[in-house]
C-alpha cells in the first residue's frame, strides 16, 4: 500500500483497452474510489490483500459475461470474488473488478454525468460486490446504494441515484 492510500488493499489497476486513455488519471480515480468504498462500508481485509481492477472494453466484458453469466452482451462492471464474503478479512486475494469502457461511457453520457464520476461509482459498486453486497431485493439494494452515495460524497461526487425515477431504480 502506498503511503497516501487509506485502505489496506494492494491495488493493481490494469488498462486492458487503450480506450481508457480518454481518462488519463483513471488509476488515481480507481484508487480513490476503492479507498472510499473501504472507508464508508468499513470493509476489512488483511494488509496487502490483493484487488485487481481491469479497465477493459465491451468486447472483453461481453466475452466474460457470456462465459461466466451466460449473458452474451456487455455490462458496465463485472466482479469476480476470489473468496466468499465471510472470508475477505483474511484472504490474500479479494478478487477482480472489470469495467467496459464503451458501456461506462455510454451510460455516463445518457445520465449526463462525467465519465470520471461514473467510473468512481462503478468501482465503488464493484468493490462492494466483492464483499457480498448486492441489489437483488429492495432492502439489500437500499443498503448498497446508501454506502455508494456516502462513498461518492466522500469524493465530492453527487448522489448518482438522485435523478433516477422509480422505473429506472426497479430495473
Amino acid at each position: 500500500m502506498s503511503p497516501d492510500r487509506s485502505s489496506p488493499v494492494a491495488l493493481e489497476t490494469v488498462r486492458d483497452s487503450d480506450l481508457w486513455n480518454a481518462v488519463p488519471d483513471a488509476e488515481a480515480i480507481v484508487a480513490s474510489a476503492v479507498d472510499a468504498a473501504f472507508a464508508e462500508a468499513r470493509l476489512v481485509c488483511r494488509d496487502g490483500a490483493e484487488l485487481a481492477v481491469t479497465l477493459a472494453d465491451d468486447a472483453r466484458v461481453t466475452a466474460l459475461n457470456a462465459e461466466w453469466r451466460a449473458k452474451d452482451k456487455p455490462t458496465n462492471v463485472l466482479t469476480f470474488p476470489a473468496v466468499e464474503p465471510d472470508e475477505t478479512a483474511n484472504a490474500e486475494m479479494l478478487g477482480d473488478v472489470i469495467l467496459a469502457f464503451e458501456t461506462v461511457e455510454r451510460e455516463a453520457a445518457a445520465e449526463e454525468k462525467s465519465l470520471s464520476d461514473h467510473l468512481s461509482h462503478l468501482v465503488v459498486h464493484g468493490v462492494l460486490h466483492l464483499f457480498g453486497y448486492d441489489h437483488l431485493d429492495d432492502e439489500s439494494a437500499e443498503a448498497m446504494e446508501t454506502i455508494e452515495i456516502r462513498a461518492l460524497a466522500r469524493l465530492g461526487i453527487a448522489d448518482p441515484y438522485a435523478d433516477l425515477d422509480a422505473t429506472e431504480l426497479a430495473s
